[in-house]
């Protein structure tokens, strides 16, 4: 792991470790991503779906050796360990909070690009150390959405939180949680609403998240109403 640097530490995240029997075929059976991939230099954003789809929690996977790190929001760390927990079963697995820290850094010097885009930066495992400031800022002006107050819980189908295009679902792996609709609307091509950022205006039903203080918002709206929403580049080409 890197030595920290001031002001690169998201506050807002918190480190688990799975550690026991088979860690990554347990997750396996349950995220969107293909775990068989993962690798010290290749982190991935996933997710744990209701079997319909929808997105209960979104995080991304670590290697570290035989375990599996996750990083995950720090307010909902404990909710998903104990969603964890009920598909473990008899499996001799241990899920545990470490004492590690998230770190993010638009400089390119250390860690390793954020999978779901390079432009969001560098992200690494190491001690707390000096809060970083301008993550939320920087990720919603690129079109990114996370979290359980942006995506909701069980509310959102993982590809309208655009998840094919962020490298958070693999589609060519064996069977998980929430896959058969998923897969569904892949292979349909039909994803009829979005999370989109866009400028702060009167909060609605479709409204799951406002900014006041950068001036934006998000809101899950139907793909032919997107209205004044950004589009980055990254999204442009699935809606054409």
């Amino acid at each position: 792991m890197n030595e920290t640097t001031p002001g690169t530490t998201l506050e807002t995240r918190a480190v688990l470790r799975l550690s026991g029997d088979d860690v990554r075929g347990f997750l396996q059976g349950l995220v969107t991503q293909d775990v068989a991939l993962l690798t010290p230099q290749t982190p991935q954003w996933t997710a744990l779906l209701s079997p319909q789809g929808k997105v209960l929690f979104d995080f991304l996977l670590w290697a570290d050796d035989d375990a599996v790190l996750i990083d995950a929001e720090a307010d909902q760390a404990e909710a998903l360990s104990r969603r964890l927990a009920l598909y473990r079963l008899r499996r001799a697995i241990t899920i545990e909070r470490t004492n590690l820290a998230v770190h993010w850094s638009m400089q390119g010097d250390r860690g390793v690009p954020d999978p779901r885009l390079a432009a969001l930066g560098h992200r690494w495992l190491a001690p707390a150390g000096v809060a970083a400031q301008g993550w939320d800022a920087h990720r919603l002006r690129l079109g990114v959405t996370e979290g359980v107050g942006e995506l909701g819980a069980g509310e959102t189908l993982w590809l309208e939180c655009n998840a094919r295009e962020l490298n958070g679902v693999s589609f060519t792996k064996g069977c998980y949680v929430g896959q058969e609709n998923t897969a569904r609307m892949h292979h349909r091509s039909k994803v009829n609403r979005r999370l989109v950022v866009a400028p702060l205006g009167e909060a609605g039903d479709r409204t799951r998240a406002t900014y006041p203080e950068l001036g934006l918002m998000v809101e899950h709206r139907r793909v032919d109403a997107l209205g004044d929403a950004l589009i980055p580049a990254w999204l442009a080409p699935a809606l054409a």
